[in-house]
């Protein structure tokens, strides 16, 4: 890791060692703090107040599935690899100090059908982000003020991002266009 203050990482470390799992600093350009499910509310709310740190601006929020069940079918396109661990998903925050100029990136792991905080109370942005993280892996945030599909039809079944997500499904509706109305051809 190059440019980012180590001192300032010990300084996280030290403070909040309660809440963090793990801190990650090899092969990436920002730090990344691994946060207990319970605690990552105080921690975000913490670091984005702390003078010194001030990580107010939350530039992204994101996730990705991080250990599918084992039964996904084999399309060709490489290994999928389990990380470990009992939780499926990861949560990932984005955040940059506006009065420090730097970044780190804070992720929390969240298991199969349970339910993370919403961040929404601490950045108004948060509320679109986490319905995105919801209709696309299913990710539940729990206060959230409406936590419903951003994306896709409100009929659709299952998140297509999470890895066990059949690669050719496609679901039509009723009332959907027929595709000649959209130009295409129906086979």
């Amino acid at each position: 890791m190059t440019g980012f203050p180590k001192d300032k990482i010990e300084r996280i470390r030290a403070r909040y060692a309660d809440s963090i799992q793990e801190v990650v600093t090899e092969r990436t350009d920002d730090p990344i703090f691994f946060v207990h499910k319970g605690k990552i509310l105080d921690f975000l709310a913490s670091i984005r107040k702390e003078e010194g740190l001030e990580y107010n601006f939350l530039a992204d929020l994101t996730a990705y599935d991080d250990n599918p069940p084992a039964n996904i079918p084999d399309y060709g396109l490489g290994v999928i690899k389990n990380s470990g661990g009992d939780h499926r998903f990861v949560v990932v925050y984005q955040l940059f100090s506006l009065q420090h100029l730097d970044r780190i990136r804070v992720k929390v792991r969240v298991k199969e059908n349970e339910e993370t905080p919403s961040v929404t109370g601490l950045w108004k942005a948060a509320n679109w982000l986490e319905r995105e993280v919801f209709d696309m892996y299913g990710v539940r945030f729990s206060g959230h003020p409406e936590l419903r599909r951003i994306m896709l039809d409100d009929r659709w079944v299952g998140h297509p991002q999470r890895k066990d997500y059949p690669i050719k499904r496609y679901q039509r509706f009723e009332d959907s266009a027929t595709l000649e109305h959209l130009g295409l051809e129906a086979k």
